[in-house]
């Protein structure tokens, strides 16, 4: 927690559980400020057992994880089951706020590597672990965050295989985390994968475990970051779009389309 804060851990913890929880599409999307939401996972991470659960699992979800949840039930019905869902993109917020005026003012944009960002220069209590991204970026990013935030608890890290991991394996991985006495684990597996994977942890291990994609590759450096202007207008699809057409080109040809239908369906639901 920041030092200026007068909310003990296991209230801000709780109120991470009790925020508003409001749906746009199939998914339903926590409603909290940027600030409070970074609180509450340091809050949730230092006092895990609070929240009467072995772990807990967040997701940040934007307008094609919305498409994506409309095409398939089975991870419409994932997301269903979630904690936490925090609202990944600039898109989401517009319908929110549409949709659900009461709650307007406190539904912001809160993006997988601003939250990672907020949480390693907040405090140094929490014991962070790193699964996913190439070893090369894994590398990388370890050494950013500790130059940029030199009294984080860096645990472990670990670069797993592309193809699907067996039961021992995923056995063998949990051990690494528990013995490492990791408090935080960041998760960047890209979608779907890494939301199972952030609900498979938290069902076996007292830990936050985060399904932040991109963040890795933005903070280390790997990837461009849109400028700050097109994260704001809601256009930063296009620049990720400019910057990798192969890989997501009917990511966001398909998915903008689906979700504009999935907004207009909220906001005509919402006033009905």
């Amino acid at each position: 927690m920041r030092e200026d804060d007068h909310v003990t851990p296991s209230s801000a913890a709780s109120a991470l559980m009790d925020a508003p929880r409001r749906r746009v599409g199939e998914i339903d999307f926590t409603v909290l400020p940027l600030a409070e939401a970074v609180d509450g996972v340091i809050a949730a991470s230092e006092n895990v057992a609070v929240l009467g659960r072995p772990g807990l699992a967040v997701h940040f979800c934007n307008a094609y994880n919305v498409a994506l949840a409309h095409s398939d039930r089975s991870y419409a019905d994932r997301l269903a089951n979630a904690d936490v869902v925090f609202s990944d993109g600039v898109p989401i917020t517009w319908v929110g706020r549409r949709a659900y005026p009461d709650l307007a003012e406190q539904w912001e944009r809160v993006y997988g590597p601003d939250v990672m960002r907020g949480v390693f220069a907040a405090t140094t209590a929490p014991k962070h672990y790193l699964l996913g991204g190439s070893p090369e970026t894994l590398e990388r990013l370890q050494a950013r965050l500790r130059d940029e935030y030199p009294g984080a608890q860096i645990v472990g890290a670990e670069s797993p295989p592309f193809r699907s991991a067996s039961y021992d394996e995923l056995q063998q991985r949990d051990q690494r985390i528990r013995d490492s006495g990791a408090t935080i684990v960041w998760v960047g597996l890209g979608t779907p994968k890494q939301d199972a994977e952030v609900q498979r942890l938290a069902a076996s291990l007292p830990v936050v475990a985060m399904a932040v994609g991109a963040a890795f590759d933005f903070l280390a450096g790997t990837k461009a970051q849109a400028p700050v202007w097109m994260q704001r207008s809601g256009t930063e699809w296009a620049f990720r779009l400019a910057s990798e057409p192969k890989r997501l080109g009917r990511r966001y040809v398909w998915g903008n389309s689906v979700f504009a239908a999935e907004a207009v369906r909220t906001v005509r639901s919402s006033q009905s």
